[in-house]
């Protein structure tokens, strides 16, 4: 295997981290420079770039104007939900974000204050969060769509000035009205807002209350246009909130400065993308892989970044990503294994996608979720261009491990995101805290200092940071992931920590059954949960979503038992599983496992705010009870 240059550079930002990243320092414009590339006098709380100061938004906006390339396109909206398409330039996108700022500050925000943004997939959201970062104030972006009462939770952790908000989202079924939403949840917050400004879609008005709302339009109407305020490097630019064991959301802070290095940085060296090239990350600026490359990322380097409002089936057809390659010639695309999933189970012989003329992609990157050696082998087939599996965190914000195309292409191990990131020091630790051999399973952690553009802290809570986060092994950060890493140093991440399951003592993956289970023919989607058992402890249970067209498969589950025994053995001792038509999911796409077990082990449990279709839970139940486990009778816990 041929990864001189990448060990090089791991070598490098671990020898000396002051070096390697101060090197970096030339992809920004600076008001000062930093001389400080890494405080560590208040280890295990590190911070980079410490004395210097810069603007996020000039970085991703004005200074491409000011050299010249204003008329390039920055965002192309596409949103077959509306019909609408039309695309940004540098130009127009400083106009609209200076204008949204100097109405911002006209409503009294200032640096430092919090604004929550409870938004669609608009172009005025990514506006939204650029005229944020442009004043120095810190955005809270929250999902579109969320419950109330999560909705709530936020702003009182948050405690902004003002909420930007907008009338609906749409989804394929139709709109989905936010005002409401917005209303009760502030209803129930503790903390009040001064004001909340609406953005008035024509699919579903909402109604404006004469005291505290006003319209989007009308806020910025005779106001001045903002300039850029310098903020320190280490000033937070925003806070995401990602959900906590507590049930409490843990808000996620992001610093300016080391965000915007590291994102740079990353757009060449991992999706090979340089100024001018289109860039497709088909998520949601709800989650962190739209804050960092559906917003910042792409615009910080001066590329084009396509913001899409629509699925990747049914708007109209698994066909949809393909259309959208083609149109607007995009380069290098990001999605999340279950997207591809869902094509695959739509069409399976990908004759939707391949329809399209997809000769400018180069490359598909995948995160968000394991993704098993079946989706990514069937993707390679569909697109016949490298698929890139990688891995971060919502934490990281940007990736752990990854195979570095733009500066070191690797070989594809399918199962395996490649090696560590120049600046993450990745290791395997056991339950004492040291290094297992390799090919042995263990906690994935990483060796701080954790580089630029990671967490700094969880808001207003340093404490539960360092008890999440810091605490499980000094010295390290706890991932949260379980995994092993090969003789050429790929880590292959497994499961999470709880998602290892003891068979008569024999402690197994998940993530390893799921590989298996995912190789037969007629499977699209596969959840393996370990389920109690009194003789063995713990047994595993197979819950399986097949392709169009296998609604009949016979002898599937004598099949599926079959191949675990043939490839796991018999120690595995799987003989329970079953088909169910969906598989509860987070709108990111993540399956909820640990839920699924609770309900399998009849323990109380609560169903996370993030979840795409509530339904899916009760055909879980269901499959449950049929199977003899689990309840109906057993309530979720409040």
């Amino acid at each position: 295997m041929v990864a001189e240059l990448t060990k090089a550079l791991q070598q490098q930002a671990q020898q000396n981290p002051q070096a390697f990243w101060q090197q970096h320092l030339q992809l920004l414009d600076w008001h000062r420079p930093p001389e400080q590339i890494l405080d560590d006098s208040n280890a295990p709380l590190y911070r980079w770039f410490v004395d210097g100061q810069m603007n996020t938004c000039y970085n991703a906006c004005d200074r491409h104007v000011e050299a010249g390339r204003g008329d390039q396109i920055a965002i192309q909206y596409d949103s077959p939900v509306t019909g609408q398409a039309y695309g940004i330039s540098y130009a127009e996108l400083q106009q609209q974000v200076a204008l949204l700022a100097g109405a911002l500050v006209a409503q009294g925000v200032m640096k430092g204050d919090r604004v929550v943004i409870y938004m669609p997939m608009v172009p005025q959201t990514a506006v939204a969060m650029l005229a944020c970062a442009r004043i120095g104030a810190i955005h809270s972006v929250v999902f579109g769509g969320f419950a109330a009462a999560e909705l709530a939770s936020r702003i009182d952790d948050a405690k902004p000035k003002i909420v930007l908000s907008a009338s609906c989202g749409i989804e394929p079924s139709g709109p989905v009205a936010y005002k409401p939403l917005l209303d009760a949840a502030l209803e129930q917050a503790q903390h009040q807002v001064e004001c909340c400004i609406i953005l008035q879609r024509p699919q579903l008005l909402a109604t404006l209350q004469t005291q505290r709302d006003l319209d989007w339009d009308e806020a910025q109407q005779g106001v001045d246009p903002a300039e850029c305020v310098n903020v320190a490097a280490t000033d937070p630019l925003y806070i995401l909130y990602t959900s906590g064991t507590t049930g409490t959301p843990k808000g996620v802070v992001r610093d300016n400065a080391g965000h915007a290095v590291a994102l740079a940085w990353s757009m060449k060296a991992i999706y090979n993308i340089d100024p001018g090239d289109v860039f497709w990350a088909a998520s949601d600026v709800g989650w962190v892989v739209g804050h960092s490359y559906i917003v910042y990322g792409p615009l910080l380097i001066g590329a084009t970044s396509v913001l899409y409002e629509g699925k990747p089936v049914g708007t109209p057809d698994a066909g949809a990503f393909g259309r959208v390659i083609s149109q607007y010639q995009v380069k290098s695309f990001f999605t999340a294994p279950t997207a591809m999933r869902a094509i695959k189970r739509d069409d399976p012989q990908a004759s939707q996608l391949q329809q399209y003329d997809l000769s400018s992609l180069t490359a598909l990157y995948l995160a968000g979720e394991r993704c098993d050696p079946a989706t990514l082998e069937w993707a390679q087939n569909a697109l016949q261009v490298p698929v890139v599996d990688h891995w971060w965190q919502t934490e990281t914000g940007w990736a752990i491990c990854a195979n570095l195309m733009g500066i070191d292409p690797l070989p594809i191990k399918v199962g395996s995101p490649a090696l560590a990131v120049p600046g993450y020091q990745v290791e395997v630790l056991d339950e004492m805290g040291n290094a297992v051999a390799v090919g042995q399973s263990g906690a994935i952690s990483i060796k701080l200092p954790l580089p630029p553009g990671t967490l700094t802290t969880l808001w207003d809570n340093e404490q539960r940071y360092l008890d999440s986060y810091l605490s499980q092994y000094p010295g390290y950060y706890l991932s949260g992931d379980a995994g092993y890493v090969d003789e050429d140093g790929y880590l292959y991440v497994m499961s999470r920590i709880d998602d290892i399951i003891n068979v008569a003592g024999h402690r197994l993956s998940t993530g390893r059954f799921e590989e298996v289970l995912a190789q037969h023919p007629a499977v699209a989607e596969v959840a393996v949960i370990g389920v109690a058992d009194k003789l063995k402890g713990q047994l595993p249970l197979g819950l399986v979503v097949l392709k169009a067209g296998h609604l009949g498969a016979v002898n599937l589950e004598t099949e599926l038992v079959r191949l675990v025994r043939e490839q796991v053995g018999p120690v595995a001792a799987f003989k329970l599983v079953t088909v169910v038509e969906k598989l509860p999911k987070t709108r990111s796409g993540k399956i909820l496992r640990a839920t699924m077990r609770k309900m399998a082990d009849s323990q109380p449990y609560k169903v996370p705010a993030t979840i795409e279709d509530p339904s899916a839970l009760n055909l879980i139940e269901q499959a449950l009870v049929r199977m003899g486990y689990g309840s109906e009778s057993v309530q979720a816990a409040p």
